[in-house]
């Protein structure tokens, strides 16, 4: 226990510049159970640690510890938490809860022994949380961690301190929200390098091989996470690897499944599966004439993307043209906070309810439709900056 008291401590010592996200406001922090979900290096870890120097600085009462710990392997976390209540503990934080077997038997073993205890966990996205862990459906509450949305990103940049607007609020107030924003800051002067190399946090450290760690994160969560949880045979990465390459290549595209399947080598079933897989992973979005319900989850989606901007610059530069970056842009933006489906009349229906199409500063909005238009700083009637999605979260 002394132990992990002191790398605890050492963790919140040594911690470099960080960027302080939204999600932070927008948890219920007094639920028992929490889990954190995200892609790798997202920045789970220094998401729990910048909630403890915040919230519990300087309390005993506060435990962090790292599942990756080979002392994991023979002791339950179920005991540990037992002895750690005992000693006074309140707040235990578990970080990478997939590297320890019966994961969700133990924590709800936690939660019905030690009622004093709350527990927040973080995991990689595609593990199955509630989903086949009757343990843990109607118990934990799970939430996303992203990327940097456009506004960290200028935050940070900048120095700025911009807060976050609903879509009503930019739909109803875009002109003067914008004019408050340029008058501060250029945005375009940004906008294009988080759009290469922003959207990761690691870029505040290491800028010059970002693009190789990005790489290397997506190999490990095609090696590691995805098969692992999907028990999928190593023999069969070389075919999700090229599927996934042949989407960021081209990228937004009308999936034709017999011609991915011939492609890949595999069947129509297999991709379909693999299709779901990369999405839960968080590598590909995938976009759905009703929005993508649950139903849909075996029915071929109406449009792939990518699923930011720095996943399609690092996989396939090549097809990082305008009008596929924009589009993958405001998804990935506006996808986190909304609800987005395929219209028949516009690039994107969002929450039922809005029809976007997403362009370049020619872009006019036609009737009913809203452009989100690019290389503008401040819009006009229903045509609003691109950059200004950035701005929901």
């Amino acid at each position: 226990m002394e132990f992990f008291q002191q790398v605890h401590r050492s963790l919140l010592q040594g911690s470099k510049d960080t960027i302080q996200r939204e999600l932070m406001n927008n948890i219920d922090w007094n639920q028992r159970l929490i889990c954190i979900k995200g892609f790798r290096s997202v920045g789970k870890t220094t998401f729990l640690l910048d909630y403890i120097k915040t919230h519990y600085p300087n309390s005993n009462d506060v435990l962090y510890l790292n599942l990756n710990n080979f002392y994991f392997t023979k002791r339950k976390i179920s005991s540990f938490a037992d002895e750690f209540a005992k000693r006074g503990g309140k707040l235990l934080l578990l970080d990478q809860i997939q590297k320890y077997p019966d994961w969700s038997a133990d924590l709800r073993k936690c939660l019905d022994e030690i009622p004093d205890l709350k527990i927040i966990f973080t995991s990689s996205p595609v593990l199955r949380i509630t989903e086949d862990n009757p343990d843990l459906e109607g118990i934990a509450s799970i939430y996303h961690l992203e990327g940097l949305s456009f506004r960290e990103y200028l935050n940070h940049q900048t120095g700025s301190k911009f807060t976050t607007y609903t879509l009503e609020e930019i739909l109803n107030n875009h002109i003067e929200i914008a004019q408050e924003i340029v008058d501060e800051i250029r945005p375009l002067a940004y906008f294009d390098d988080y759009l290469r190399h922003g959207y990761f946090p690691y870029y505040i450290h290491d800028p010059n091989f970002y693009i190789d760690k990005l790489l290397k994160n997506i190999n490990l969560a095609l090696e590691i996470d995805v098969p692992y949880i999907n028990q999928i045979e190593f023999k069969y990465l070389p075919k999700l690897r090229k599927l996934l390459h042949i989407i960021a290549s081209e990228t937004p595209f009308t999936p034709n499944v017999s011609k991915l399947a011939s492609s890949v080598e595999t069947s129509r079933a297999t991709i379909m599966n693999y299709l779901k897989y990369l999405k839960n992973a968080r590598l590909i979005n995938l976009l759905y004439e009703n929005g993508g319900s649950d139903d849909d989850q075996m029915k071929k989606p109406d449009k792939v993307y990518m699923h930011n901007t720095n996943l399609l610059n690092a996989i396939a530069p090549n097809n990082f043209d305008k009008a596929t970056v924009r589009q993958t842009f405001f998804y990935n933006q506006v996808g986190y906070v909304c609800k987005l489906a395929k219209s028949p009349v516009a690039d994107f229906c969002v929450n039922e309810k809005y029809k976007f199409n997403v362009g370049g500063r020619k872009l006019e909005p036609k009737k009913g439709i809203y452009a989100a238009s690019d290389v503008i700083e401040v819009g006009e009637g229903n045509k609003i900056p691109l950059w200004l999605f950035g701005f929901l979260y």
